[in-house]
């Protein structure tokens, strides 16, 4: 067999020849370009009328900046033309993914990169002595090398592979919390946060004693700072932040959250699950001590993902797993463990995870990310405005900055119901708590909906949402509490 030049794979887009008919992996690498859906006509199973029909009368926003920006910049086509999946049908209709901030669609570049790795570099890694033991080394490596220049990190030293968000948020609250917290500690989180922001502090709190404390919202969803002003004290010892929520799209102000924090001295972690995607991220420029985020959220493979600790944050944490690879040296009498961050990565990680985390990083960063970021904003706004036409449909939260996730109720509609009227055309959002029943219970409700929205998004799959939705509305049917698709959590 050609043995794939895994290196081509991983460099950016401009950069890769261009592709032949088939990948590496035996998709198509460049899938044909679809046409705007067709919509069902209301009532007849399989019958279809154009979209424009049920799609609002005149565009609610701007358009201009939806349209295709020039190459060597972004535009959403380029960035679909990649993703393999985004071309396939559901239902009989052409796929609309609105589910980013569960999880992300995967480019080709990703797929075939993995797919490269186990079929010429399969090995385990920094223990062997053969050829490619030292390439899958080296591949590991390299991924730890752009994590670092992805989040702005002084050193790839300063990053510790971990399953994903969550796994990094528990190695945090053991390693760092079982050391440092005891009786009357306080842990300040925001009524916002996810579930994984909060569970694993409680756990830990329960074992020394210290006490997870709320941070209230104010009305449109963001943080009151005036209530974390007065919350902080010499007592509190960690903040736990999202950069961005997963169920409102607030993004809080967290570099002055941090500074504040750290006159108390306080540490501070920042959970970029839902960021990294959406915006530029310099952990430095944001004084985090912690910063943690999962690759599936970031077009990467599930189950990797990274957390970023400042070397003073690294001196004050314990080993939390032990095994191979996380020592220097064992005996019955004492055991020596390795240097910072191979002492959190006990076991054999998750090698083809970060060679596909390196893949995507090189695939997101061959686009501006600051034209990504105003994109999404763009096409946020027009979402907002769009949905706003529909009769019964109220979209939760209304702070000044967020990214783009719209997460809503419908009149007359339970959101399981309405995630299964959706998915009959396609169009897939989540539907149940998500994982943020404090942040729901702000607002009086147990479940919702929520669309959530990536690069590779247009205006187009915004008008089919709202068309779909509208039928909905106009047909007559009403979805109660345990009827349609079983409820979406995360």
């Amino acid at each position: 067999m050609t043995t794939p030049d895994l290196r081509a794979l991983l460099r950016s887009p401009e950069q890769v020849p261009s592709p032949t008919a088939t990948s590496a992996a035996g998709i198509p690498a460049t899938p044909p370009t679809t046409t705007a859906a067709a919509v069902p006509t209301t009532g007849v199973p399989g019958a279809v009328a154009p979209a424009p029909a049920d799609a609002p009368a005149a565009a609610p926003a701007d358009l201009s900046g939806l349209t295709a920006t020039p190459p060597g910049a972004f535009s959403p086509e380029a960035a679909r033309k990649d993703v393999p999946i985004l071309h396939r049908t559901v239902n009989g209709h052409p796929l609309v993914w609105l589910d980013n901030g569960a999880t992300t669609q995967k480019p080709r570049q990703v797929i075939e990169a993995v797919s490269a790795y186990y079929s010429a570099a399969n090995s385990n890694i920094h223990r062997g002595a053969h050829t490619m033991a030292r390439e899958a080394t080296e591949l590991y490596e390299a991924g730890r090398n752009a994590v670092a220049q992805f989040l702005g990190a002084p050193s790839p030293d300063t990053i510790m592979f971990v399953r994903g968000t969550t796994e990094a948020i528990n190695l945090v609250a053991q390693s760092w919390g079982r050391a440092h917290l005891g009786p009357g500690d306080d842990i300040l989180v925001p009524v916002l946060e996810h579930h994984s922001d909060i569970v694993p502090w409680q756990l830990i709190a329960e074992e020394t004693r210290a006490r997870v404390v709320p941070v209230p919202l104010t009305p449109d969803g963001e943080i009151d700072q005036a209530a974390y002003a007065d919350l902080l004290s010499a007592r509190t010892q960690m903040v736990v932040v999202s950069q961005a929520s997963n169920v409102l799209g607030t993004v809080p102000p967290v570099r002055e959250m941090t500074a504040l924090a750290h006159r108390y001295g306080a540490k501070v972690l920042v959970d970029g699950a839902q960021a990294v995607a959406h915006m530029p991220v310099d952990v430095q420029e944001l004084g985090a001590d912690f910063y943690a985020f999962s690759g599936h959220k970031l077009f990467a493979p599930t189950g990797i993902g990274a957390l970023y600790a400042t070397p003073e944050a690294m001196a004050e944490m314990r080993p939390w797993q032990g095994g191979g690879n996380m020592i220097e040296s064992v005996s019955f009498e004492r055991t020596t463990f390795a240097a910072m961050p191979h002492m959190m990565e006990a076991g054999t990680g998750h090698i083809s995870g970060v060679v596909g985390l390196l893949a995507a990083i090189d695939w997101l960063r061959g686009f501006d990310q600051n034209a990504v970021a105003a994109y999404e904003q763009q096409l946020m706004t027009y979402a907002m405005q769009a949905m706003a036409t529909v009769p019964g449909v109220e979209v939760i939260g209304s702070a000044a900055e967020r990214i783009a996730v719209l997460t809503f109720t419908m009149a007359g509609h339970d959101p399981a119901s309405i995630a299964d009227w959706l998915d009959r055309d396609g169009i897939a959002v989540r539907a149940g708590h998500h994982c943020a029943q404090p942040a729901l219970a702000h607002y009086g409700l147990e479940s919702a909906a929520r669309a959530s929205f990536a690069l590779y998004n247009t205006s187009d799959e915004v008008d089919q949402l709202v068309a779909s939705l509208r039928r909905l509305g106009q047909s007559g049917q009403s979805g109660q509490p345990g009827q349609g698709a079983p409820a979406q959590q995360a």
